[in-house]
């Protein structure tokens, strides 16, 4: 009778096991020196997993880090009232490429409305890499044109400089040049914008030239050449469209002041402008 009793005992057990839930028995581990069942591995479980997803065939790279961007920036593009001549002024930059590589171009300059005396032009095609978050060095050529009193002097550079935001974000650009005449010259443009509101914004400008020694034909002394301070005001309708106004006042020093003033130029003036801030 006992055989009997235990035999059914253990046969009513093993019966509660097998029909047992499969979450109930994941709440419930096995006691010790039971021993559970091995479930059917799945499909997914069989294929082995690959150590990069980029070497199973027909997937994609982890990190699509070589897509092609490119971007056209019109900083200043504006009308400057100065009296006479006024003046029609544009800072324009571009580039091509990826988060690293990229091909910059930029066009700077001025045109008088009354004459082309005064006037100036200049073309860099650069490379840029990136070497550190918001920073990229860059290195190419730069072509300048000027109209000078009876000649049009022009000019070929080697370039080298950096381009990016600082810390506190300023966005900062000293840059060094190699005139084809041997002439060491370096330019700072440094911008920082502050928000007004949302969509009104003011961007104080700060741009200065130095140079290592003369070049009179292009009205360049040696030392501190000018500073140009400014300041402007958008509203951005859109951030891709923003028109502003301001004021800006640059200065001639040393003997660039004594080139310009000996050319008839205007070592100092003080200039209203007006104009529109876009990019494509």
């Amino acid at each position: 009778m006992k055989v009997v009793l235990t035999s059914c005992a253990a046969a009513i057990l093993a019966a509660c096991f097998l029909f047992t839930p499969s979450w109930a028995q994941e709440n419930n581990p096995p006691m010790p020196g039971m021993q559970m069942p091995n479930p059917s591995p799945t499909p997914a479980q069989k294929e082995e997993t690959p150590r990069n997803f980029s070497e199973r065939k027909g997937w994609p790279n982890p990190v699509a880090d070589n897509t092609t961007f490119d971007l056209l920036l019109f900083d200043n593009f504006e009308y400057q009232r100065a009296g006479s001549p006024d003046v029609l002024r544009w800072d324009i930059l571009g580039w091509r490429g990826g988060d690293v590589h990229r091909f910059w171009f930029k066009s700077e300059g001025r045109q008088t409305t009354s004459s082309e005396q005064g006037s100036e032009f200049e073309f860099q095609a650069l490379y840029g890499k990136l070497i550190a978050p918001f920073f990229d060095v860059q290195a190419g050529l730069r072509f300048d044109r000027r109209v000078q009193r009876g000649s049009k002097p022009k000019r070929a550079y080697a370039v080298l400089g950096l381009q990016g935001l600082s810390p506190y974000n300023f966005e900062i650009e000293p840059t060094l040049f190699l005139s084809n005449k041997g002439q060491v010259s370096a330019r700072f443009t440094g911008t920082y914008d502050i928000l007004l509101t949302q969509r009104l914004i003011m961007q104080p400008r700060l741009e200065t030239n130095v140079a290592t020694k003369k070049d009179e034909e292009i009205g360049i002394g040696a030392g501190l050449n000018d500073a140009e301070v400014g300041i402007r005001v958008r509203y951005e309708f859109r951030r891709q469209f923003a028109p502003y106004f301001g004021a800006t006042y640059r200065e001639t020093f040393g003997a660039t002041h004594r080139l310009t003033v000996r050319e008839g130029g205007d070592p100092a003036h003080f200039a209203v402008v007006a104009g529109v801030r876009m990019w494509f």
